[in-house]
């Protein structure tokens, strides 16, 4: 298996490939990235309403948490800390369940996902960053506007597309990762109309599909994405500064469970193949306690874990 691609800051000589894919972001993209944002910011505001008089039971509240926890994990160790970081080799099986569990995120394809990852990491809040929320300046007004911007406007605004020959070529390498890359719609479509199926089966209503359908498959993913985006967003704008870094990530720690310790940002940006985001007392990291089951289990190897001296020299004095 291929390592991942150094994305540490560096003295660039002129790159071989584009860093920008040369066809720029189709209109059919941008169409279909404004859809899957639109219809599950529609059914969260839809939701209250929903919930008087229609109805919703323990179990669409089941399947529901328990896609969140496969997609959601699927996107913070699988997509985020293995394959955008490389924090920890998997074997084969565990490396194809990561990406098609992330899949299911409706966040967008494995390679694509990792392509604009590791772009955002290479230019974190200066020029070439796909969304960072100081894009437009520093005064309210710009804030406000580059917050919207890197929450979720950059998905259907941005006329650039990351090119995936620059950033991920590993990927590009790699059978299994290919073939699932072609076939997101597929995991989408599951992820969608999964909760659906399962809630008919146990239901055996068709009541039972609509609900499950709308609350663990809409709703859910709706949660999730805003929950992903708050770490572009909120984690760069505001938060507590625990380690020194060149760009403005914060920790987050409201966010710390919902998001599976992604929101403990800033350490992640001063150590970004750290397998551990929540390395200070107090700071729960779910995903990394998955890691560790994993390695544990035997289906993960060559974990990085947090290095006391390297944390060491990064860490912020009280004092400052």
């Amino acid at each position: 298996m291929t390592a991942a691609p150094d994305i540490a800051p560096t003295t660039r000589k002129p790159a071989p490939e584009p860093e920008l894919a040369p066809e720029g972001r189709g209109k059919a993209e941008r169409v279909t990235v404004f859809f899957f944002v639109l219809a599950p910011l529609l059914a969260v505001a839809a939701a209250v309403p929903f919930a008087w008089g229609w109805g919703l039971s323990w179990i669409d509240v089941g399947i529901g948490v328990a896609f969140y926890l496969v997609s959601g994990l699927g996107v913070t160790v699988g997509y985020h800390r293995h394959f955008t970081h490389g924090s920890f080799k998997a074997k084969r099986p565990l490396r194809i369940a990561l990406a098609i569990a992330g899949s299911m995120a409706v966040e967008g394809s494995v390679i694509k996902w990792v392509s604009d990852h590791r772009r955002h990491h290479k230019y974190a809040d200066h020029e070439g960053d796909p969304h960072s929320p100081w894009r437009f300046g520093d005064d309210w007004r710009s804030v406000a506007k580059g917050m919207f911007y890197a929450h979720m406007g950059w998905l259907f605004l941005s006329e650039e597309k990351t090119s995936p020959k620059r950033f991920s070529p590993d990927l590009l390498k790699d059978r299994d990762i290919v073939k699932i890359d072609r076939y997101f719609w597929a995991f989408t479509l599951f992820s969608l109309l999964g909760p659906a199926l399962i809630g008919g089966l146990i239901t055996m209503s068709w009541w039972g599909a609509v609900t499950a359908f709308f609350w663990a498959g809409l709703v859910r993913v709706a949660v999730l994405h805003h929950v992903t985006w708050s770490i572009n967003s909120i984690c760069h704008t505001i938060g507590e500064e625990n380690f020194e870094v060149r760009d403005r990530s914060r920790n987050v720690w409201w966010l710390a469970i919902p998001s599976f310790g992604e929101s403990w940002h800033n350490l992640h940006h001063a150590d970004p193949t750290c397998a551990r985001h929540g390395v200070l007392s107090g700071q729960i990291d779910i995903s990394a306690r998955l890691i560790w089951a994993f390695e544990k289990l035997g289906w993960a190897y060559k974990v990085r874990w947090p290095n006391p001296e390297r944390l060491a020299s990064k860490r912020v004095s009280e004092l400052d």
